[in-house]
Protein backbone atom coordinates (compact mmCIF):
# COMPACT_ATOMS: atom_id res chain seq x y z
CA UNK A 1 0.00 0.00 0.00
CA UNK A 2 1.41 3.40 -0.94
CA UNK A 3 1.79 6.41 1.34
CA UNK A 4 -1.27 8.09 -0.10
CA UNK A 5 -3.53 5.21 0.93
CA UNK A 6 -1.80 4.78 4.29
CA UNK A 7 -2.44 8.39 5.23
CA UNK A 8 -6.12 7.95 4.48
CA UNK A 9 -6.53 5.12 7.00
CA UNK A 10 -4.57 6.90 9.75
CA UNK A 11 -5.97 10.40 10.15
CA UNK A 12 -4.31 12.83 12.50
CA UNK A 13 -7.26 13.09 14.84
CA UNK A 14 -7.72 9.34 15.20
CA UNK A 15 -8.33 8.15 18.75
CA UNK A 16 -5.66 6.02 20.43
CA UNK A 17 -6.03 2.24 20.46
CA UNK A 18 -8.24 0.85 23.24
CA UNK A 19 -6.69 -0.32 26.47
CA UNK A 20 -6.10 -4.04 26.54
CA UNK A 21 -8.27 -6.03 28.92
CA UNK A 22 -5.45 -7.44 31.09
CA UNK A 23 -3.07 -4.48 30.83
CA UNK A 24 -2.19 -1.82 33.37
CA UNK A 25 -3.08 1.83 33.01
CA UNK A 26 -2.39 4.98 35.00
CA UNK A 27 -5.39 7.02 36.09
CA UNK A 28 -4.99 10.64 35.02
CA UNK A 29 -6.80 11.87 38.15
CA UNK A 30 -5.25 9.95 41.06
CA UNK A 31 -2.09 9.01 39.07
CA UNK A 32 -2.22 5.42 40.34
CA UNK A 33 -1.48 2.41 38.18
CA UNK A 34 -4.48 0.09 38.08
CA UNK A 35 -5.89 -2.73 36.01
CA UNK A 36 -7.76 -1.74 32.88
CA UNK A 37 -10.82 -3.51 34.29
CA UNK A 38 -10.96 -1.05 37.20
CA UNK A 39 -11.49 1.94 34.92
CA UNK A 40 -12.50 3.12 31.49
CA UNK A 41 -11.30 5.29 28.64
CA UNK A 42 -12.43 8.88 29.12
CA UNK A 43 -13.63 8.93 25.54
CA UNK A 44 -16.57 6.70 26.53
CA UNK A 45 -17.82 9.11 29.20
CA UNK A 46 -20.92 11.05 28.22
CA UNK A 47 -20.13 14.62 27.07
CA UNK A 48 -21.89 16.47 29.90
CA UNK A 49 -20.00 14.54 32.57
CA UNK A 50 -16.73 14.83 30.64
CA UNK A 51 -17.18 18.60 30.45
CA UNK A 52 -17.81 18.74 34.20
CA UNK A 53 -14.65 16.69 34.87
CA UNK A 54 -12.66 19.02 32.62
CA UNK A 55 -13.87 22.00 34.66
CA UNK A 56 -12.71 20.32 37.86
CA UNK A 57 -9.42 19.03 36.40
CA UNK A 58 -8.04 21.30 33.70
CA UNK A 59 -5.48 18.70 32.55
CA UNK A 60 -8.18 16.11 31.89
CA UNK A 61 -7.43 14.20 28.68
CA UNK A 62 -10.57 13.03 26.81
CA UNK A 63 -8.56 10.10 25.42
CA UNK A 64 -6.89 9.11 28.68
CA UNK A 65 -7.69 6.51 31.32
CA UNK A 66 -9.76 7.17 34.46
CA UNK A 67 -10.49 4.69 37.27
CA UNK A 68 -14.02 3.91 38.41
CA UNK A 69 -13.39 5.35 41.90
CA UNK A 70 -12.57 8.82 40.58
CA UNK A 71 -15.29 8.56 37.95
CA UNK A 72 -17.85 7.73 40.64
CA UNK A 73 -16.72 10.68 42.74
CA UNK A 74 -17.04 13.06 39.78
CA UNK A 75 -20.43 11.56 38.90
CA UNK A 76 -21.59 12.16 42.48
CA UNK A 77 -20.55 15.82 42.36
CA UNK A 78 -22.10 16.23 38.91
CA UNK A 79 -25.46 14.79 39.99
CA UNK A 80 -25.40 16.96 43.10
CA UNK A 81 -24.85 20.05 40.95
CA UNK A 82 -27.64 19.07 38.53
CA UNK A 83 -30.12 18.47 41.35
CA UNK A 84 -29.14 21.71 43.05
CA UNK A 85 -29.82 23.61 39.83
CA UNK A 86 -33.22 21.95 39.34
CA UNK A 87 -34.73 21.68 42.83
CA UNK A 88 -32.58 24.07 44.86
CA UNK A 89 -31.14 23.04 48.22
CA UNK A 90 -30.62 19.30 48.55
CA UNK A 91 -32.26 17.38 51.37
CA UNK A 92 -30.85 14.47 53.33
CA UNK A 93 -32.79 12.07 51.10
CA UNK A 94 -31.24 13.60 47.96
CA UNK A 95 -27.75 13.23 49.41
CA UNK A 96 -28.50 9.61 50.30
CA UNK A 97 -29.56 8.93 46.70
CA UNK A 98 -26.38 10.58 45.39
CA UNK A 99 -24.23 8.44 47.69
CA UNK A 100 -26.05 5.32 46.51
CA UNK A 101 -25.29 6.27 42.90
CA UNK A 102 -21.60 6.49 43.70
CA UNK A 103 -21.55 3.21 45.65
CA UNK A 104 -24.00 1.46 43.27
CA UNK A 105 -26.23 0.43 46.19
CA UNK A 106 -29.85 -0.76 46.06
CA UNK A 107 -32.25 1.65 47.77
CA UNK A 108 -35.48 -0.37 47.64
CA UNK A 109 -36.23 -2.18 50.88
CA UNK A 110 -39.10 -3.75 52.81
CA UNK A 111 -40.11 -0.84 55.05
CA UNK A 112 -42.74 -2.78 57.01
CA UNK A 113 -40.30 -5.53 57.89
CA UNK A 114 -37.61 -3.04 58.95
CA UNK A 115 -40.00 -1.11 61.22
CA UNK A 116 -41.47 -4.24 62.80
CA UNK A 117 -38.04 -5.26 64.09
CA UNK A 118 -37.95 -2.42 66.65
CA UNK A 119 -41.51 -2.74 68.02
CA UNK A 120 -41.91 -3.28 71.76
CA UNK A 121 -44.38 -5.69 73.37
CA UNK A 122 -46.79 -2.84 74.14
CA UNK A 123 -46.69 -1.59 70.56
CA UNK A 124 -47.35 -5.05 69.17
CA UNK A 125 -50.21 -5.53 71.64
CA UNK A 126 -51.76 -2.17 70.73
CA UNK A 127 -51.59 -3.06 67.02
CA UNK A 128 -53.39 -6.35 67.67
CA UNK A 129 -56.04 -4.65 69.83
CA UNK A 130 -56.57 -1.95 67.20
CA UNK A 131 -56.83 -4.58 64.46
CA UNK A 132 -59.34 -6.59 66.51
CA UNK A 133 -61.35 -3.49 67.47
CA UNK A 134 -61.79 -2.53 63.82
CA UNK A 135 -63.05 -5.92 62.62
CA UNK A 136 -66.47 -7.48 62.10
CA UNK A 137 -65.53 -10.13 64.63
CA UNK A 138 -65.32 -7.54 67.42
CA UNK A 139 -68.57 -5.91 66.31
CA UNK A 140 -70.48 -9.21 66.33
CA UNK A 141 -69.05 -10.33 69.69
CA UNK A 142 -69.68 -6.93 71.27
CA UNK A 143 -73.24 -6.82 69.97
CA UNK A 144 -73.87 -10.35 71.26
CA UNK A 145 -72.57 -9.48 74.73
CA UNK A 146 -74.82 -6.40 74.90
CA UNK A 147 -77.85 -8.40 73.79
CA UNK A 148 -77.22 -11.13 76.38
CA UNK A 149 -76.64 -8.51 79.11
CA UNK A 150 -79.88 -6.71 78.37
CA UNK A 151 -81.86 -9.94 77.94
CA UNK A 152 -80.62 -11.40 81.23
CA UNK A 153 -81.30 -8.26 83.28
CA UNK A 154 -84.60 -7.37 81.61
CA UNK A 155 -86.26 -10.77 81.14
CA UNK A 156 -84.68 -13.52 83.22
CA UNK A 157 -83.77 -11.48 86.28
CA UNK A 158 -86.52 -8.90 86.14
CA UNK A 159 -87.02 -8.84 89.92
CA UNK A 160 -83.44 -9.55 91.03
CA UNK A 161 -81.39 -8.04 88.19
CA UNK A 162 -77.77 -7.15 89.00
CA UNK A 163 -77.99 -4.24 86.50
CA UNK A 164 -81.62 -3.21 86.14
CA UNK A 165 -82.90 -0.70 83.63
CA UNK A 166 -81.43 1.83 82.63
CA UNK A 167 -78.35 -0.43 82.82
CA UNK A 168 -76.02 1.98 84.59
CA UNK A 169 -73.31 -0.66 85.12
CA UNK A 170 -73.31 -1.53 81.43
CA UNK A 171 -72.96 2.15 80.49
CA UNK A 172 -70.02 2.47 82.91
CA UNK A 173 -68.29 -0.56 81.39
CA UNK A 174 -68.86 0.76 77.85
CA UNK A 175 -67.40 4.13 78.84
CA UNK A 176 -64.31 2.47 80.33
CA UNK A 177 -63.83 0.34 77.22
CA UNK A 178 -64.10 3.41 74.98
CA UNK A 179 -61.69 5.40 77.19
CA UNK A 180 -59.08 2.63 77.06
CA UNK A 181 -59.57 1.68 73.42
CA UNK A 182 -59.28 5.21 72.04
CA UNK A 183 -55.63 5.90 73.03
CA UNK A 184 -54.63 2.36 71.99
CA UNK A 185 -56.08 2.95 68.51
CA UNK A 186 -54.39 6.37 68.34
CA UNK A 187 -51.00 4.82 69.18
CA UNK A 188 -51.49 2.28 66.41
CA UNK A 189 -52.49 5.04 63.98
CA UNK A 190 -49.37 7.05 64.86
CA UNK A 191 -47.21 4.06 63.98
CA UNK A 192 -49.18 3.58 60.77
CA UNK A 193 -48.48 7.22 59.86
CA UNK A 194 -44.77 6.73 60.58
CA UNK A 195 -44.80 3.58 58.45
CA UNK A 196 -46.54 5.41 55.59
CA UNK A 197 -44.08 8.30 55.87
CA UNK A 198 -41.15 5.88 55.70
CA UNK A 199 -42.69 4.19 52.65
CA UNK A 200 -43.13 7.58 50.99
CA UNK A 201 -39.50 8.51 51.62
CA UNK A 202 -38.34 5.16 50.26
CA UNK A 203 -40.51 5.57 47.15
CA UNK A 204 -39.09 9.07 46.62
CA UNK A 205 -35.51 7.81 46.85
CA UNK A 206 -36.16 4.89 44.51
CA UNK A 207 -37.95 7.09 41.95
CA UNK A 208 -35.26 9.76 42.09
CA UNK A 209 -32.49 7.23 41.59
CA UNK A 210 -34.40 5.58 38.73
CA UNK A 211 -34.87 8.98 37.07
CA UNK A 212 -31.17 9.79 37.38
CA UNK A 213 -30.14 6.36 36.09
CA UNK A 214 -32.49 6.65 33.10
CA UNK A 215 -31.15 10.12 32.31
CA UNK A 216 -27.61 8.78 32.54
CA UNK A 217 -28.45 5.90 30.19
CA UNK A 218 -30.11 8.24 27.67
CA UNK A 219 -27.10 10.55 27.59
CA UNK A 220 -24.70 7.64 27.28
CA UNK A 221 -26.69 6.02 24.46
CA UNK A 222 -26.91 9.35 22.60
CA UNK A 223 -23.18 9.82 23.00
CA UNK A 224 -22.44 6.32 21.70
CA UNK A 225 -24.83 6.77 18.77
CA UNK A 226 -23.21 10.06 17.74
CA UNK A 227 -19.76 8.54 18.04
CA UNK A 228 -20.76 5.46 16.05
CA UNK A 229 -22.40 7.65 13.40
CA UNK A 230 -19.20 9.66 12.97
CA UNK A 231 -17.18 6.48 12.54
CA UNK A 232 -19.64 5.05 10.03
CA UNK A 233 -19.60 8.32 8.11
CA UNK A 234 -15.80 8.27 8.01
CA UNK A 235 -15.80 4.66 6.78
CA UNK A 236 -18.36 5.58 4.13
CA UNK A 237 -16.20 8.45 2.93
CA UNK A 238 -13.20 6.10 2.65
CA UNK A 239 -15.27 3.59 0.69
CA UNK A 240 -16.48 6.31 -1.68
CA UNK A 241 -12.92 7.48 -2.30
CA UNK A 242 -11.79 3.90 -2.96
CA UNK A 243 -14.65 3.36 -5.41
CA UNK A 244 -13.78 6.60 -7.20
CA UNK A 245 -10.15 5.54 -7.50
CA UNK A 246 -11.17 2.11 -8.82
CA UNK A 247 -13.45 3.78 -11.35
CA UNK A 248 -10.66 6.09 -12.49
CA UNK A 249 -8.26 3.15 -12.88
CA UNK A 250 -10.78 1.18 -14.93
CA UNK A 251 -11.50 4.20 -17.08
CA UNK A 252 -7.79 4.75 -17.65
CA UNK A 253 -7.32 1.06 -18.58
CA UNK A 254 -10.10 1.18 -21.19
CA UNK A 255 -8.77 4.35 -22.86
CA UNK A 256 -7.37 3.29 -26.30
CA UNK A 257 -3.73 4.09 -26.85
CA UNK A 258 -2.89 6.30 -29.83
Amino acid sequence: MDKRHASRFHPRDASPPPVKENSKATCQICHQTKSSRSGTVAELIRPSLAEFIHKQASDFDPHGFICFDDLGQFRKEYVKEVLADEIGELSALDNEVIDSLQKREILSQNIGKELDKDLTFGERLSDKIAAFGGSWRFLIIFGGVLFVWIFVNAALLATHAFDPYPFILMNLILSCIAAVQAPIIMMSQNRSEARDRARGENDYKVNLKAELEIRHLHEKIDHLLRKQYNRLFEIQQIQIELLEELGQKRGAGRTPSR
